[in-house]
């Protein structure tokens, strides 16, 4: 049978990437959940671990709203009126109130006229970035930039791809230079925060030098930010890379199942844009939108964060962060400089960092390993995620492990 070979090959090609480490391996399934108590943040527990607790160190949900009850009650009220899914495709008959007024709240956030809603960060990418290229556009991205963004250049097919040193300015503009002439349009692609290692891009070095070479195309040089590990999390009311390096692009891309706590993505920028979009990104046209409750609840998020209590969660963010970043290195460990709750442990080894997670999840503390070849060989890491329900209690527990860990 003809499946039968494929399952074969399909086997051998598995096999291949666990001999070589690049195989996510079995998930961990959740099965449950201990809300926060006292100076204890929330615990999970996880299929055939029995009772033990864990410590999420690898959520992207860095404002720790996705248990808030209010959350969860908008999230029920929605559900209970419109159902629990949207029914249709937007343009038949799935856009809901909801959906346009989260998307005009989302504008007036990042102080932008227009909004579009995606089912995903991952296919917001995908649904800018396609439909803008066209066969006399060049891509221009950084070499870090995430999967999404890659295949959406591959997707895309510009009639040129180049891809500059990681945050490396100078190579970007070189790469400008070179394009002269070769093309009309040039979309420079970025991540705002980079998500293995919690650097941000250098957003005002990046927006002038495109600047600079805009006039040089006939169409211009576009600046395109997927902002999905920054808004939120970064910046001083929360607003990303963005606020953070007081610098703007053209188009945003963010996210709402990260530091919002909910599901979705979105992009952000001129009304002619955002239409132009509507019209001709198959991900949204032909994708059911997020649904109302979902909606609803992210709706709610953002009015959290836009208040004097998101200026309190977003202060208490940093100050954990600052702490867990110290601490690894009052504890003799490597990391790398910065800001944004992201904080990656440098082990440089393949074998010690694999070690290291398994004493990890034995102490109770649930966090990513990345190991060659996802990383370079030398560059080997775990990367830890600071949250907001975390506490500082939570943040010292894991901490000592990592100091016991040491004195092995």
């Amino acid at each position: 049978m003809p499946l039968e070979r494929l399952s074969n090959i399909l086997e051998k090609n598995v096999s291949d990437l666990v001999e070589s480490g690049r195989a996510k391996g079995a998930e961990k399934v959740i099965v449950g959940v201990k809300r926060a108590q006292s100076n204890q943040g929330p615990r999970y527990y996880l299929e055939g671990f029995g009772n033990q607790e864990f410590i999420k160190m690898n959520s992207n949900s860095y404002l720790g709203l996705s248990l808030r009850p209010e959350l969860i009650a908008a999230e029920e009220e929605a559900a209970r009126q419109f159902g629990v899914g949207p029914g249709a495709v937007r343009f038949i008959s799935g856009t809901y109130q909801a959906h346009v007024a989260l998307e005009r709240r989302l504008a007036t956030f990042h102080g932008r006229p227009a909004a579009m809603l995606f089912s995903s960060a991952y296919v917001t990418s995908l649904g800018v970035i396609v439909p803008l290229t066209t066969p006399e556009t060049i891509v221009i991205s950084d070499e870090l930039n995430h999967n999404c963004i890659i295949n959406a250049i591959r997707l895309a097919r510009p009639v040129d791809k180049l891809v500059y040193r990681h945050n490396d300015m100078q190579h970007l503009e070189e790469l400008l230079q070179q394009s002269i002439g070769k093309g009309s349009r040039v979309l420079v692609v970025s991540d705002g925060i980079f998500s293995m290692r919690g650097d941000h891009a250098p957003l005002k070095e990046l927006v002038t030098i495109c600047s600079r070479y805009n006039d040089k195309f006939p169409e211009g040089v576009i600046t395109i930010l997927d902002d999905s590990h920054g808004v939120g999390a970064f910046g001083q009311t929360g607003r990303g890379t963005e606020e953070y390096t007081a610098a703007r692009v053209d188009i945003l891309i963010g996210t709402l199942g990260k530091a919002f706590g909910v599901n979705g993505g979105y992009v952000v920028s001129s009304p002619e844009v955002i239409t132009y979009l509507r019209e001709t990104a198959p991900m949204y046209i032909y994708s059911n939108p997020i649904t109302v409750a979902e909606a609803r609840a992210a709706m709610r998020a953002l009015e959290i964060l836009d208040s004097s209590e998101g200026l309190q969660i977003l202060t208490h963010l940093r100050a954990l962060t600052k702490r867990f970043r110290q601490g690894l290195v009052d504890n003799g460990y490597e990391t790398l400089p910065g800001e944004h709750p992201v904080v990656p442990l440098m082990v440089r080894d393949t074998v010690r960092t694999a070690d290291l997670v398994r004493h990890l999840t034995a102490n109770g503390v649930l966090a990513t390993g990345l190991n060659y070849p996802v990383v370079p060989k030398g560059s080997e890491e775990i990367r830890f995620q600071v949250c907001a329900d975390h506490t500082e209690a939570d943040i010292d527990y894991v901490l000592m492990v990592l100091k016991n860990y040491r004195s092995k």
